[in-house]
């Protein structure tokens, strides 16, 4: 055997070239040889000054050392050496043997696998300073507002508004005085509900320029804040859309008709015409506007006061006219043919017939339902059989007309408006009334649309939060101006409701454009002194209304893109240099133009309630969010709130929503959502200490505490991963496809914690473990690996991998999986400590009952980009451990990289098992775990151990044996050293101690010459005596039979999946005796020879697949 192995020397950092004839070196730091020891050392001589290890090589060619056929008289095989005792029945896995307490071979399990029945169970602390821009700002000095003018007088002046002019005698006649009152009722509700949330908020700290948009941001997070923001935004946008078209319609309808561009020849074109001429003269209005805000925003706020006077004035006149009804009733008649309401514009008096100079002359009533003027003609069936009456629009307060207008009156597009209280006789031809000049239904009426439609005329409740930066004292006044400003416009509403009902006639409510009334706005023919003054002070208002909407609009969305939450919106954040939002202005008249192309202010109506209503919500949501979790910082100094008034006002908002328009509801908050995501996606990372935050903490110590009370059952078992990641010089991922790989496997869902160890002391590697932290984040976004970075820093790596093992992770949220690379170079490197702590990190994950996942090869595994279009993904089972082994495959084809492999597995028969059976039993359990995968049973039968496998495992012991003399070799000298330091310390301080009392001669034992004669001439004794062991060493029989385990079963592997995309393999366990950790090494090498992409599994020792549902 001598001549066959010969003594190389290898540069401590090459790499051995051929991996079939050289079986590497280990060298341990501490058994390493200085390079002046080893020219010194008789034994090792290298001509190169950097060789350092030794290594021996074996030749596995046949013609050389035998053709692999076991010869019966070689001294190997009739060996009987002690430990074959020991021997395990069946060399073929003798590698698994010492755990086959503790996990069967499949075949022996395979049975009751089958039948189912035998298996186990088994900050920064406040807001972030805005860079530079903020520095740069000049201190403004803001009037000192008190509540009244700062609060008050806004809100009033943003509730009262287009709706209550143009629409609330509509919304009284047609839902009913009753109903109408709920209306009201349950949208001053939800405001009033909404204000005390507010209130709340707004007196929890200072409320700085963004006012609702502020608040909910930093009460609920970017992603709440920058979503309800826009939100916010898009309602106040909408907002000037229905303010112009109000404007438009009480300039064309009220003012001057005749400026219409488009007239309907037809009555059915009616519509449409009226339509075009809103959205020809929005578009002006809305241009008109624009200009008007871009070039001084100065003007718009001084005529605020203006609007707002128009506003009071308005109303005054209403309740001045209510009290003149009491007295003198106005005289606004109304023309009624039957018990339907006549359009008055194109006839003077209400008659079909008059007599002039004693002679019967035809109306022109006559001559709109009858083909001539004469009065034989042919003539209206209807017409003919009703008489046509007058009766009185506004009878008054005391007429007692409030009875008859308690109930609705909804219908269908179309619907004739008709008195209950008069009579008719039904024409034959009703499909004739179309065209007829009655006033009927532009739209079809019903509870929940006039809901929509009301809803924005108690909006604007944020007016005086809004203007906090301007307040004297902003926590007294906002609570008190918003509720006062509410609690007065919901007694005007209520006021007005009755007070429609119990004075106008229910024909005349229900006429939305005032036809009967000769085009008169209906609401004005009630006022005093004059139905102009309504007219004129609306349209002021709603001109005052839609500037103040493009005026404030702009500035929201500045606010939201300066904040930096919505990165697409920055450039929205630029403006004039007087801080003016330009870009935003554009943007915000474009948005407003869409609504002015619906042109219907009943169609606009509910778009904004929607945004609103949204809005709101999430105030209350704020508000109930942080009464909950009793944060410390939630100090409002406002104390009449409750989290359950809050809740109340969240679910109002909500029933709202859907009841106004469910599929408006369901858009609005699609666009919520997509905003919401957005942020969470792109958006920037802002810590504001929201409520949402805490919520989010809260939730998660519940559901921790509730983890903890029971480990998983297995149909809930998934790999919770912790994964060792190896770090270089300079702090970069070695291995990012391991990343890439556990995205694969775990797809977002379960515990991800990526794990590192650097050596060193806390305290003098804190710089480094940040940026090994930071380095390591950045690598799992690249690799989209959602979890948690776990850097550790420990006086060895060794220490700390066992701490991670422990520790990492809380309560029941703790990892059963660790996931780490094949240390690849572990015969090469001069540190044995790369194996040994890959070894016992094996044993502390058996130990921990956690499973443990190697991954050879793993810079070839496929990243996130990669589609491997075919292959399979081949399970070699050849023990159980749990199951693992089928979960893992399941796990990686739910990924779009490894989705269309195939999953194929191999079983292992040994000589006395039932092939077929193991197959048709392994089938079935496959069926019922609802796998499919193909199945093939490999036999593997007891054949003779070939000489190469004695080979094998004789160059492993010879090179371990001479590791270990040359670390013995290293301490003796280590001793030596130690014992000539220990003397020489003793020697002088007996001469300090004696030089007091005299000089005194001191003898020498040792010198340095007398030191190194002695080392050699030992050493050469003892080298030769251990080369000469060395080479008539036999090997260990346990070896050889493991040895012939990994050399046969890597055979079958490579032949069966060597072109498969990845083979999962069970991973045996580490012996029991930690002097053959080395060997266990070069067995694993052995095993996983010729494949590329390998992952060694081991079980954690508890089911984790089950076949119940």
């Amino acid at each position: 055997m001598g001549d066959r192995f010969v003594v190389v020397p290898v540069d401590g950092g090459g790499e051995v070239a051929d991996r079939e004839e050289h079986s590497g070196s280990v060298v341990d730091p501490q058994t390493q040889l200085s390079r002046g020891e080893l020219e010194k050392d008789p034994v090792f001589e290298p001509q190169d000054p950097n060789a350092a290890v030794p290594i021996l090589e074996y030749n596995r060619e046949p013609n050389k050392y035998g053709d692999g056929v076991p010869k019966e008289n070689s001294p190997f095989i009739n060996n009987t050496d002690n430990d074959k005792s020991n021997s395990y029945d069946g060399t073929n896995m003798a590698l698994f043997e010492e755990e086959m307490d503790s996990n069967p071979m499949v075949s022996s399990l395979l049975n009751k696998l089958a039948n189912y029945t035998n298996l186990t169970q088994g900050a920064q602390e406040h807001e972030e300073a805005d860079d530079d821009e903020s520095s740069k700002k000049k201190a403004v000095k803001s009037p000192q507002m008190g509540t009244f003018m700062g609060v008050y007088l806004p809100c009033i002046q943003n509730i009262l508004g287009v709706i209550l002019f143009l629409r609330l005698t509509w919304i009284v006649g047609t839902a009913g005085i009753l109903e109408s009152l709920a209306i009201v009722g349950l949208c001053c509700s939800c405001t009033m509900l909404t204000a005390i949330s507010m209130s709340a908020i707004a007196t929890n700290g200072v409320v700085p320029a963004g006012g609702s948009y502020y608040m909910i941001s930093r009460s609920l997070g970017p992603e709440f804040g920058g979503a309800v923001g826009l939100c916010f935004y898009l309602g106040t946008t909408f907002a000037g859309s229905m303010y112009i078209l109000g404007t438009i319609e009480i300039l064309l309808t009220y003012i001057v008709p005749k400026a219409a561009i488009f007239v309907a020849e037809k009555k059915e074109d009616e519509v449409d015409a009226l339509l075009n001429n809103m959205r020809v003269y929005g578009t002006c209005c809305l241009t008109l506007m624009s200009v008007v805000v871009f070039v001084g925003v100065k003007y718009v706020n001084k005529l605020a006061l203006v609007f707002l006077a128009c506003v009071f004035l308005s109303i005054l006149a209403i309740y001045a006219g209510v009290i003149k009804t009491i007295f003198e009733p106005p005289d606004f008649p109304v023309c009624m043919l039957g018990n339907r309401t006549l359009q008055n514009h194109n006839f003077d008096k209400c008659l079909k017939t008059d007599v002039i100079d004693n002679m019967t002359v035809t109306t022109q009533l006559w001559k709109l339902f009858c083909d001539g003027p004469e009065l034989n003609a042919t003539c209206n069936d209807y017409f003919k059989k009703n008489n046509v009456t007058n009766i009185q629009g506004i009878p008054g307060l005391t007429s007692g007309v409030i009875s008859e207008n308690m109930w609705s009156a909804y219908g269908p597009l179309g619907m004739l408006d008709e008195s209950k209280k008069l009579s008719s006789t039904e024409g034959s031809n009703s499909t004739q009334d179309i065209l007829m000049p009655y006033v009927v239904n532009d739209i079809a009426t019903f509870f929940t649309l006039l809901v929509g439609i009301y809803f924005p005329s108690v909006t604007g409740i944020m007016a005086g939060s809004n203007r906090s930066g301007d307040l004297r004292d902003a926590q007294r006044s906002i609570p008190v101006g918003t509720i006062l400003a509410i609690f007065t416009t919901s007694i005007i509403y209520f006021s007005s409701v009755v007070l429609f009902g119990a004075c106008i006639e229910g024909v005349l409510l229900r006429d939305k454009f005032g036809d009967s009334v000769k085009g008169n706005l209906v609401i004005g023919t009630l006022s005093w002194p004059s139905p102009w003054v309504i007219v004129i002070g609306s349209f002021f208002s709603c001109c005052g209304a839609g500037l103040q909407s493009l005026t404030g609009a702009p500035r929201l969305l500045q606010a939201i893109a300066r904040d930096g939450i919505v990165p697409f919106l920055q450039v929205f954040g630029h403006g004039k240099a007087n801080g003016e939002p330009t870009w935003a202005l554009l943007l915000t008249g474009g948005i407003c133009e869409i609504g002015i192309l619906i042109a219907s202010l009943d169609a606009v109506a509910p778009i904004l309630s929607m945004f609103f209503l949204m809005c709101y919500l999430f105030v209350n949501l704020a508000c109930a969010v942080q009464t909950l979790l009793r944060t410390p910082n939630w100090r409002p100094r406002f104390k009449y709130y409750h989290w359950t008034l809050s809740f109340l006002g969240m679910s109002l908002c909500l029933a709202l929503m859907f009841i106004s328009s469910w599929y408006y509801a369901i858009v609005a908050m699609a666009i919520a959502g997509c905003i919401y995501k957005y942020i969470e996606y792109r958006g920037a990372e802002k810590e504001w200490g929201d409520g949402i935050r805490g919520l989010s903490l809260n939730a998660a110590r519940f559901a921790l505490i509730r983890l903890e009370d029971a480990a998983p059952h297995t149909k809930n078992w998934r790999p919770q991963l912790l994964v060792l990641l190896n770090l270089d010089s300079d702090q970069a991922v070695k291995h990012p496809r391991l990343l890439s790989f556990t995205s694969q496997l775990k797809a977002g869902k379960g515990l991800t914690i990526v794990g590192n160890v650097l050596e060193g002391t806390f305290l003098t590697k804190e710089t480094e473990g940040k940026r090994a932290e930071q380095n390591i984040k950045s690598a799992m976004s690249a690799e989209r690996t959602k979890g948690f970075c776990h850097v550790v820093v420990s006086s060895n790596l060794r220490d700390g991998v066992s701490h991670l093992i422990q520790s990492a992770g809380l309560g029941g949220m703790k990892h059963n999986t660790v996931l780490m690379a094949w240390p690849g170079t572990w015969k090469q490197s001069n540190d044995p400590q790369s194996w040994r702590n890959f070894t016992e990190t094996v044993r502390e994950t058996t130990f921990a009952h956690q499973a443990l996942l190697v991954a050879k090869n793993v810079d070839s595994f496929p990243t996130n980009q990669d589609r491997l279009g075919e292959g399979t993904i081949d399970v070699w089972w050849v023990v159980h451990d749990g199951g693992m082994l089928m979960l893992l495959p399941f796990l990686l084809r739910q990924h779009k990289v490894w989705r269309k492999c195939k999953m194929r597995i191999f079983t292992v028969a040994q000589m006395d098992d039932n092939s077929i059976q193991m197959k048709k039993d392994l089938q079935t359990f496959l069926y019922h775990l609802r796998l499919n995968a193909e199945v093939e049973v490999v036999e593997m039968h007891d054949n003779d151990i070939s000489a190469f496998t004695y080979e094998k495992t004789l160059v492993m012991e010879q090179r371990s044996q001479m590791l270990k003399q040359m670390q013995l070799s290293k301490t003796e000298r280590e001793r030596e050293a130690q014992l000539i330091h220990d003397r020489n310390t003793a020697s002088h301080a007996s001469m300090n101690n004696k030089s007091e009392s005299g000089p005194e001669h001191v003898h020498m034992t040792w010198t340095k010459e007398k030191l190194f004669t002695e080392r050699s001439r030992n050493r050469e004794c003892n080298s030769n005596v251990a080369v000469r062991d060395l080479f008539n060493m036999k090997p260990n029989q346990t070896n050889v039979r493991r040895m012939h385990t990994a050399i046969k079963l890597n055979e079958v592997v490579v032949n069966k999946s060597q072109g498969a995309q990845l083979v999962l393999l069970n991973m045996p366990g580490p012996p029991k005796n930690r002097g053959g950790d080395e060997n266990y090494m070069e067995f694993l090498e052995v095993l996983l020879e010729g494949l590329n992409r390998v992952l060694l599994v081991r079980g954690g020792g508890r089911e984790v697949i089950t076949i119940y549902s």
